[in-house]
């Protein structure tokens, strides 16, 4: 098992300029308490700016990832956990959407999601739908402590199970539980928009090397099981006992703060 959670300044220089991408969670990875400080967004301009490729795997919904595609300075975005991604074309001024399921599929899929939401929302105390529901276009996202009162793990794994009963998949975040039908992840969706879009096949252990991911929750665990240069955010150990495979590296700092220190050693890495 390779080491994992080693502090971040033992990353090397000579690793971080093998970097050529940066695969980056949103919440509580570039947010810090439901925010996108003026830090993280500099942070995100200053990659590109350096020539690496940046992208949000995510788990928030189309809607978000519309407004990200346009106008964040990111190359594309992975989101709903895997269900699409977007990249905003600027030679054709056009956003393009890919989803690893076709629009039928999906229209027969949201019945059965509609239904289980309802009983989860009935059998679990205190949980509610996420307030960003309405444009989500292929899961379900039931919200533990975004906008209720944070419930007890005893509810969040309750809700887990009654995904799993009803044949979803089922992945916790640091504020909801997303359940969709597919087997698709985070990962798969990553490594065929790699493949397709950048001409970067990370089946492959040195292409694998040349990206970073930084995540912080459990729904980021295929991530940090993958990729050699994880980094986990400081408040990842707020998850450790929900996540199988640790990051390989973690920051001093929490949230948006720690992605910051991320961008910080990369780019400086380049002047050095």
């Amino acid at each position: 098992m390779r080491p994992s959670l080693h502090p971040l300044h033992e990353f090397t220089a000579e690793s971080c300029r093998n970097i050529t991408g940066v695969l980056a969670d949103i919440d509580d990875t570039l947010t810090t308490d439901g925010k996108l400080s003026a830090a993280s967004y500099t942070a995100l301009e200053n990659l590109r700016a350096a020539g690496l490729i940046v992208i949000p795997v995510t788990g928030r919904p189309a809607g978000w990832c519309d407004l990200i595609a346009r106008m964040w300075p990111v190359d594309a975005v992975v989101g709903e956990n895997g269900a699409f991604w977007m990249r905003y074309d600027t030679k054709l001024g056009r956003l393009r959407t890919v989803t690893v399921a076709d629009a039928s599929l999906h229209a027969q899929r949201r019945a059965k999601l509609d239904l289980l939401a309802h009983q989860i929302l009935t059998v679990v105390p205190g949980c509610a739908m996420a307030s960003d529901q309405f444009c989500r276009m292929a899961d379900i996202a039931i919200d533990f402590c975004e906008d209720v009162t944070p419930l007890p793990p005893a509810a969040i794994d309750e809700i887990v199970r009654l995904m799993h009963a009803a044949g979803l998949t089922a992945k916790v975040s640091s504020i909801h539980v997303n359940g969709w039908l597919g087997d698709y992840d985070k990962l798969s969706t990553t490594r065929r928009m790699l493949a397709e879009e950048f001409a970067s096949d990370i089946s492959e252990e040195a292409e694998r090397e040349r990206w970073v991911f930084i995540g912080d929750s459990p729904n980021d665990a295929p991530m940090f099981s993958y990729f050699p240069n994880a980094v986990g955010v400081a408040n990842v150990m707020t998850h450790i006992d929900r996540i199988a495979t640790l990051p390989a590296w973690i920051t001093p700092s929490s949230s948006g703060t720690g992605f910051v220190e991320l961008a910080k050693k990369l780019l400086q890495s380049r002047v050095t």
